[in-house]
């Protein structure tokens, strides 16, 4: 009993001494993206997708953010009344909504935050809403499922989904 709760410690006391750790961290990407922090990394992650009507997405500024190889994926209803979910690349991704958002402008932002974390792995559920406009009437709520790891020195983002 004595030796489980002696693990128990040590692994409580590695997650508390890596959270503190990965906190304290300023890591910038040339973009000036801090992904030293988990809250860094996750102002990035809205930031990058939000661009005033008529500006260019930086698909280079994104990719930044993630671990190379990534997926990503929308998870939604369609029309029948059916789960849906469209998995792709990040570079896909960009290619699917860009103009979309270039053309009318799209801010998102978060509203709620979950995260769960065992040492270097971190899970955000991330709730947000969508405007066109930074002060604009919300055109979408949902949640984002973020998966996270952290290397010692800054976090990569390993993929994400959101519905």
């Amino acid at each position: 009993m004595r030796k489980w709760l002696f693990i128990l410690a040590c692994t409580l006391a590695a997650v508390v001494n890596n959270q503190a750790y990965a906190q304290q961290q300023t890591v910038l990407t040339k973009y000036g993206d801090n992904v030293g922090t988990l809250d860094g990394i996750l102002k990035a992650y809205y930031d990058v997708v939000s661009v005033k009507k008529g500006q260019k997405v930086s698909y280079e500024r994104d990719s930044l953010l993630h671990i190379a190889g990534v997926r990503v994926a929308s998870a939604g209803i369609d029309v029948a009344g059916n789960p849906t979910i469209h998995y792709t690349s990040l570079k896909e991704y960009h290619k699917e909504s860009d103009a979309y958002m270039e053309k009318n402008g799209f801010y998102e932002h978060e509203t709620v935050r979950t995260v769960q974390n065992i040492r270097n792995i971190y899970h955000v559920w991330s709730s947000y809403e969508s405007r066109y406009t930074p002060d604009g009437k919300v055109i979408a709520q949902g949640v984002n499922s973020i998966e996270l790891y952290f290397d010692g020195k800054r976090f990569w983002i390993l993929g994400w989904f959101y519905d």
